[in-house]
């Protein structure tokens, strides 16, 4: 993963980190936050806004698990507490 981008980008998949770190930049470019294995990006998108709203560049080499928005929509019923805590993650991140 190189970069995720600034909210010009509509995408509704969410990303978790199983290896490697990656930064979350502010638009000057400074780096706001460290993310690494256990760590997920892409939840502000999918469950609030439906767009990007940071850039994230990766650190070192990673691996990450995808989960499609579809496929989310799909585990939503059954899986509800996935649903709650990666909404909190984002309300968290998106100072709301």
């Amino acid at each position: 993963m190189s970069r995720s981008s600034r909210s010009t980008t509509t995408e509704t998949a969410i990303y978790f980190i199983e290896q490697g770190e990656a930064e979350v930049l502010t638009e000057g470019g400074e780096a706001t936050q460290i993310l690494g294995p256990g760590d997920a990006l892409g939840e502000i998108a999918l469950l609030l806004t439906g767009e990007r709203t940071a850039t994230v560049v990766a650190r070192t080499s990673m691996r990450l698990l995808s989960l499609s928005g579809q496929d989310f929509e799909r585990l939503r019923p059954r899986v509800p507490e996935l649903e709650r805590s990666l909404r909190r993650l984002g309300l968290e991140r998106a100072g709301r």
